[in-house]
């Protein structure tokens, strides 16, 4: 979420680092978030499963899986002995 969410190379390496699959979301997403909470507060929208549920319907989101497990994991072990405790 953010501008991070722009920069596929970032969600990708995020993706395979971590093992888990990465949504990347809207890159304006304090704005959409300032819209719906304003919209809850005026009774525009209920409550915040469906404000959610607006987003989820509203927006395209980019999802990222992990890939190369065995080659990131190689390099997560590197970098851990590499670091100073």
């Amino acid at each position: 979420i953010g501008g991070g969410a722009r920069n596929n190379l970032l969600n990708a390496f995020t993706a395979n680092a971590l093992g888990v699959p990465v949504i990347a979301g809207p890159p304006e997403a304090t704005a959409t978030g300032n819209v719906l909470l304003q919209a809850m507060a005026a009774g525009l929208l209920p409550d915040l499963a469906a404000a959610r549920a607006l987003v989820r319907d509203s927006i395209d989101a980019t999802l990222f899986y992990p890939e190369e497990r065995e080659q990131w994991e190689r390099a997560g072990k590197l970098f851990s002995s590499h670091l100073i405790m």
